[in-house]
């Protein structure tokens, strides 16, 4: 795409809000748009508790530009996402199984020296120079990772964060957009027992196909998106110019696909306009069907409706 930053800054809230799903942190597409800017204003805490997953993922991201992916960047993912310091675990007695008969599925390792031990098998894995190919090292290490369960709470959400920083390493994304968690979620039962089939009887092919089916998957509609979305942005610009005094103005189509939820300083900020101006080609896009306005306190949002649809439907 000419401009990555479309799919960058909106899937990426899609992803914090499936991957915490996961979890049972639950908020809705709405909330995140609305917040995305500026999440200390928002009132719930469960978007509050997402949206700090982009920003850790985000950070991530900036991390491994710096330093090769290890623990150090697990942990600072994890202390983002809960905006706390959490360290690898110390004490015993974390449960993993069936929360009514306290019936344990799985025991992870104890002792804040086995799992860093633990951890440090997991990096040299990580970056051992073989013929593994890239996408399997991935599915083989989120496994390990998950097992090895480092942190007290949050270890779900820090592995999935992991498998895209790994992608984006390994050279197989050039931007973060794309996410196992929406496919996890179809298939939740299924991710839990191959994890634990690794465990208990060495399962591992399962596992791998299970993981690579999902890459595929997710990659192919994600490639649906993208000519959707630019379809869609053609459409817009041709209606910038019947409907606005904007004609096609790159920056604010641009805006309205990298902030769908914009606000009038949006647009004054990015194209440069006065106030009446940006106020006026917002209410313009408005009565053209083009955009949806909502008021919010003392502020309007203008919502990019269709393309908030695209990236939000399960299918193509």
């Amino acid at each position: 795409m000419p401009n990555p930053m479309v799919l960058v800054n909106s899937i990426s809230l899609l992803e914090a809000q499936a991957s915490s799903e996961i979890e049972n942190i639950v908020t809705t597409t709405d909330e995140l748009f609305r917040f995305a800017e500026n999440p200390d204003s928002a009132t719930n805490p469960e978007t509050k508790e997402t949206l700090r997953y982009r920003q850790a993922l985000f950070a991530g991201l900036e991390s491994i530009r710096e330093r090769p992916l290890s623990a150090t960047t697990a942990i600072e993912v994890c202390e983002r996402i809960h905006e706390r310091e959490i360290g690898v675990r110390a004490l015993p007695g974390t449960f993993i199984g069936n929360p009514s008969n306290r019936e344990a599925i799985y025991t992870p390792p104890t002792g804040e020296r086995v799992i860093r031990d633990k951890l440090a098998n997991w990096e040299i894995y990580l970056h051992a120079q073989d013929e593994v190919d890239p996408l399997v090292r991935m599915a083989v290490a989120h496994y390990q990772f998950e097992a090895i369960h480092p942190f007290a709470d949050g270890n779900g959400r820090t592995g999935r964060i992991l498998n895209v920083l790994f992608l984006v390493q390994a050279g197989l994304l050039s931007a973060p957009i794309l996410y196992l968690s929406r496919y996890i979620i179809g298939r939740k039962n299924d991710y839990y027992r191959l994890l634990l089939e690794v465990t208990r009887d060495g399962r591992w092919e399962d596992w791998i196909r299970f993981v690579l089916t999902g890459l595929e998957e997710t990659a192919n509609r994600t490639l649906g998106k993208i000519d959707q979305v630019q379809e869609l942005q053609e459409l817009v610009r041709r209606e910038l110019r019947d409907a606005t005094t904007a004609g096609s103005n790159s920056d604010l189509l641009d805006l309205l696909f990298e902030k769908p939820y914009a606000r009038i300083s949006d647009v004054i900020e990015r194209c440069g306009v006065s106030r009446p101006t940006a106020t006026g080609w917002l209410d313009a896009l408005v009565q053209a069907g083009s955009l949806l306005t909502v008021k919010i306190g003392r502020e309007r949002l203008f919502i990019n409706a269709r393309f908030i649809d695209i990236l939000a439907r399960d299918r193509l």
